[in-house]
């Protein structure tokens, strides 16, 4: 059995290098080699050129091996690559074979800029679907990799959870890597610049936190919503830029809402993040979902998906590309492992909670709208400083569905309410909670107020 595996290694091949793009194959996975499949454990062992490699293999294209494996052998259950002196021991027989020999030296990118070592290979520009929806963030970003200086920087892109903020930022990372090999690259999230920044006043090493963010060619902060309201991050992230832009270096920016809409900002720092390009990602239309699967698809040729599914999948994940994507692998693993046929009816069978999940979610802002409808006061009062009880009791319940129906915190939701602190929160959630046990009224109201909402 082990022979029949080995003859279905270059179809999985040229699958994975349609799905991954060329670059990241040829980088990766194009050295490797069948070692060997046991039918009784299901398992297929590849080799590659180092132990090194194969970690990252098995690390980063583990879950995409086994279903490449499985679409063309369904009995596999897992798939193992090997590296260093066992992939040696065989380099000598397998030269002849029509892919490269083991004499291939090892990926140099990695070692030539170890900070890609922690980026997602399948985070590519070519992977990247382009539309009317992303077209002015996907062509900044593709700027931002350029040998000559940037039109526009810092670069801020902006949008909604799942829409693609990250992917260009780590393509941004990987393109700029590529043609800068000796550049110092630092991608971290704002939350860790946070941290990084705390650790560092604590210990006293701000000196040396300082200089490594200076000396950075290209930074890239991901998520900067998670550092607002907190002053001396601020003040750093702001320092920070100001020294790049003078150095001319390059500057890289997510969040989930435009710099204006960042509650609790500096002034000064605002003005440094709308001094660029301020990109935003729009929801994806219908067209964009659609070429999106088409993707997926054409790189597992084996697959077949009638356009009635895929109809059914641009139809009902149409907030954010992650779900879509989500929703699709689902579907995919589930077929290959259970030996299912694509369908209808077992999409509508397997993806039913999914669905659900999907639906649109409830904006801080919806929700007092709904609050103030309901008691019939101006919207002007969820801000306000007035602590009459016709003011304060609807003020609480707006935090209490607030803390209920959105993934915000409590920090979040005070300044949504006229900066208030989150302990004023906290205090309307438990008090609304408690009222709700011993007030039937008011969970009617809460009731229907969330009915309103939902639909």
């Amino acid at each position: 059995m082990s022979g029949d595996a080995a003859t279905l290694w270059p179809r999985v091949a040229e699958g994975l290098r349609r799905d991954l793009g060329v670059r990241t194959f040829d980088h990766w996975l194009k050295p490797v080699r069948f070692a060997d499949y046991c039918s009784l454990s299901g398992v297929v062992t590849l080799e590659t050129v180092s132990r090194f490699s194969a970690n990252w293999i098995n690390e980063r294209f583990g879950d995409r091996l086994e279903l490449a494996w499985r679409q063309q052998l369904p009995a596999v259950r897992s798939v193992m690559v090997r590296g260093g002196a066992a992939a040696d021991d065989r380099a000598a027989s397998l030269a002849a074979s029509p892919l490269p020999s083991f004499d291939t030296p090892p990926p140099a990118a990695p070692a030539a800029n170890p900070a890609l070592l922690g980026f997602d290979p399948r985070l590519s520009f070519d992977r990247f679907v382009v539309a009317r929806s992303n077209i002015l963030a996907a062509n900044a970003a593709r700027r931002m990799t350029m040998v000559e200086a940037p039109q526009f920087n810092p670069l801020y892109l902006c949008s909604g959870t799942g829409q693609g903020k990250t992917h260009l930022l780590q393509a941004i990372a990987q393109d700029y890597a590529a043609a800068h090999p000796t550049a110092n690259i630092i991608l971290m999230s704002a939350e860790k610049f946070m941290l990084e920044f705390v650790g560092a006043m604590r210990g006293g090493d701000m000196m040396a936190f300082k200089a490594r963010l200076r000396a950075a060619d290209l930074l890239l902060l991901d998520d900067l919503q998670f550092v607002i309201g907190k002053n001396s991050t601020q003040e750093e992230l702001l320092h920070t830029i100001d020294d790049l832009m003078t150095a001319q270096r390059r500057l890289v920016v997510t969040a989930d809402r435009p710099p204006a809409m960042l509650d609790g900002v500096e002034a000064r720092l605002l003005s440094r993040l709308s001094g660029g390009l301020v990109a935003d990602i729009e929801a994806p239309e219908d067209d964009l979902r659609e070429r999106i699967i088409r993707q997926r698809l054409a790189a597992m040729p084996m697959v077949e998906v009638p356009d009635v599914v895929v109809a059914y999948l641009v139809k009902h994940f149409t907030r954010n590309i992650r779900e879509l994507e989500g929703a699709l692998n689902k579907l995919l693993a589930y077929a290959a492992l259970t030996g299912t046929t694509v369908d209808l009816t077992l999409a509508e069978d397997r993806l039913a909670e999914n669905v659900r999940t999907a639906r649109p979610r409830i904006t801080i802002d919806e929700i007092q709208r709904a609050v103030c409808a309901h008691y019939r006061l101006d919207k002007s009062e969820m801000s306000s400083k007035r602590r009459v009880r016709a003011v304060a009791r609807p003020r609480q319940v707006a935090m209490y569905l607030a803390k209920e129906l959105t993934p915000r915190s409590y920090p979040e939701i005070g300044r949504r309410f006229g900066g208030r602190d989150h302990s004023t929160v906290i205090h309307a959630v438990r008090t609304v909670e408690a009222l709700r046990v011993a007030d039937s009224e008011l969970d009617a109201e809460i009731a229907a107020i969330r009915r309103s909402l939902n639909s």
